[in-house]
């Protein structure tokens, strides 16, 4: 989808400035080492490590085609400033079966990252909260089935 989004954070969007830098530079350099060594055993029909490297090359290429698609779309956000929910903020919500609090930070999805509690602005919590202020409460739909959180605190 060429018309996509990204959003991201100033760090996120700097990692992968450094990221795209490094495999053009440094990773396509290795990558073609690997290849030249590989053409210079033979018979490449049945070269394991000429496949391994050809297989190397084509993650790489693909990797800075798919950073480089991600920095031309990029949006980035900034920390939550208060009232409506968005991407960049942090919200604690709680569920309403249990009472068992949880916090998210929404993020774009190249950030998302379950164990520091980083959500996706489009999985299921994550676009219900969006658009959302403290004190609503917002339905998800969940594979369990519905589950109703109420929002807690958003900062």
């Amino acid at each position: 989808m060429p018309d996509e989004k990204t959003y991201l954070s100033k760090e996120k969007f700097e990692d992968l400035k450094k990221e795209l830098e490094h495999l053009k530079t440094e990773k396509r350099k290795e990558v073609a080492e690997s290849l030249e060594y590989a053409r210079s055993l033979g018979d490449l029909s049945e070269n394991a490590e000429y496949q391994e490297a050809g297989r190397l090359q084509t993650e790489v290429e693909a990797r800075i085609a798919a950073i480089e698609v991600m920095l031309r779309s990029a949006i980035i956000v900034s920390d939550y400033k208060g009232g409506i929910i968005n991407i960049g903020s942090t919200v604690t919500v709680e569920k309403a079966s249990d009472g068992l609090k949880q916090t998210y930070k929404i993020v774009g999805s190249e950030e998302t990252d379950i164990e520091q509690g980083k959500i996706s602005n489009k999985s299921p919590i994550g676009a219900a909260l969006l658009g959302r202020e403290k004190g609503e409460t917002v339905t998800v739909e969940t594979p369990g089935g519905e589950v109703e959180y109420r929002i807690v605190k958003a900062e």
